[in-house]
């Protein structure tokens, strides 16, 4: 009757294969940037996580509002 909806994640997103290789590169002296450009990848995916919490408080505080 009830369906299994768990969902696996497997493997690397883009974001983390970048900043894999970005931090790599940077420690083998391979790269000369600064650590801030280097953790841009992870900085991304922050702020697109950071992005997608706020949307949902403000759908939660509006939904409370508009149900009293």
């Amino acid at each position: 009757m009830y369906r299994n909806t768990e969902v696996r994640r497997t493997g690397l997103t883009l974001l983390e294969v970048l900043l894999v290789i970005f931090v790599v590169l940077k420690l083998c002296g391979l790269i000369d940037w600064p650590w801030l450009v280097v953790l841009w990848p992870l900085w991304i995916q922050l702020g697109l996580i950071a992005i997608i919490l706020i949307v949902f408080v403000i759908i939660a505080i509006a939904d409370k509002i508009k149900n009293g």
